[in-house]
């Protein structure tokens, strides 16, 4: 489907970023697209909600991010909204989202409008909770470290007024994950871990962190979780610096729930979605983490090359007593018909 109007997520403090704006903007003056600026936040005004910021957008159908993977989470908020499309333009250095080199910016825009991209589809994940949640002004100073006000609160899906024995659904949507985590530096969080309607084990911990596959490259990864293949559906609980000898990722299929539920002796609780924060829970306090019903929907111009991406991204250079295997993958892809044991897979295209 032609591009009919494009929204733009900016790292304003990135000279090439900036450049490949104008850009993007030159080349939907020249297919009379629309073309608007979104979540670009300036000064110290209040944030707004992703839903506020789609809407002012006239609802775009394309959101091209030009930044890194931070600028992509910024997009990839907005899109969840209502399904759209993100094409994220690479000027990280430790990304994994971001795949489409500046250079390339008007020849991927030329491929979408044509109907020559593909889709990939992320899992996200989103979250129920026993209330209302906010973050309350002392804390938001401290939680955002001196970047600026912090996103609003979570908003209700269902009317927060009714008894919901379910827990209230919140208007939230995270990529790479839900973290909660310690709020004072001298008390530890503790929280029941739930998995499928059943406790798996109490953790007093400096944070939890609730992962989908993509996410599994990020903080839990530096937690010390595994690198899941973003393919997957599945969502990774990862402990952080846990006062309990069983310290291993647990990682739950799509269709099962976990929640969180802080305990009375706990301290106060962040929530960040994301990166974000977005709440203070208190003792007695519960979230629940499902995975989203809707996937978000990654432009992508060639298949992905997630495990170069790792090997490159990760610095997995071989260890000088080895030498470095320069053959071409076994098995994958010899230069005949693909035999009908392995149709069934996942295979790279022809060379």
């Amino acid at each position: 489907m032609p591009i009919s109007r494009v929204g733009l997520v900016v790292h304003g403090g990135r000279r090439e970023a900036v450049s490949g704006a104008q850009t993007v903007r030159a080349w939907c003056a020249r297919h009379g697209v629309g073309c608007v600026d979104i979540d670009v936040w300036q000064g110290q005004g209040s944030r707004h909600t992703p839903r506020e910021e789609v809407e002012a957008a006239g609802s775009p159908d394309l959101i091209v991010t030009l930044g890194g993977d931070g600028t992509f989470l910024r997009g990839a908020r907005i899109a969840a909204q209502k399904d759209i499309r993100v094409l994220g333009v690479d000027l990280g250095k430790v990304g994994f989202l971001t795949e489409t080199p500046v250079a390339d910016v008007e020849r991927a825009l030329d491929a979408v409008n044509a109907g020559e991209s593909e889709c990939e589809e992320r899992m996200m994940l989103t979250m129920r909770a026993s209330r209302l949640l906010e973050v309350p002004t002392p804390e938001e100073a401290v939680l955002c470290y001196g970047r600026g006000p912090a996103l609003p609160a979570p908003q209700p899906e269902t009317d927060p007024e009714e008894d919901h024995p379910w827990g209230i659904a919140l208007d939230v949507t995270a990529l790479n994950d839900i973290v909660v985590e310690k709020l004072a530096r001298d008390h530890q969080v503790s929280v029941g871990v739930y998995f499928a309607g059943r406790l798996l084990a109490s953790y007093s911990a400096d944070g939890v962190i609730l992962a989908t596959p993509t996410g599994s490259t990020a903080y839990s990864f530096a937690a010390g979780g595994p690198v899941l293949s973003p393919r997957m559906r599945a969502v990774v609980f990862t402990p952080v610096a846990p006062h309990l000898a069983f310290n291993r990722t647990v990682i739950a299929n799509a269709d099962e729930p976990v929640a969180l539920r802080v305990l009375p002796h706990s301290g106060r609780a962040a929530v960040s979605v994301d990166g974000q924060p977005r709440a203070i829970l208190e003792p007695g306090d519960w979230i629940g983490v499902i995975a989203s019903p809707r996937p978000l929907r990654l432009v992508r111009l060639t298949p992905t090359n997630f495990y170069g991406r790792l090997r490159e991204r990760m610095r997995l250079t071989d260890a000088p007593a080895t030498a470095a295997d320069g053959e071409a993958a076994p098995m994958f892809r010899p230069a005949s018909p693909v035999p009908d044991d392995l149709r069934h897979l996942q295979l790279p295209p022809p060379p």
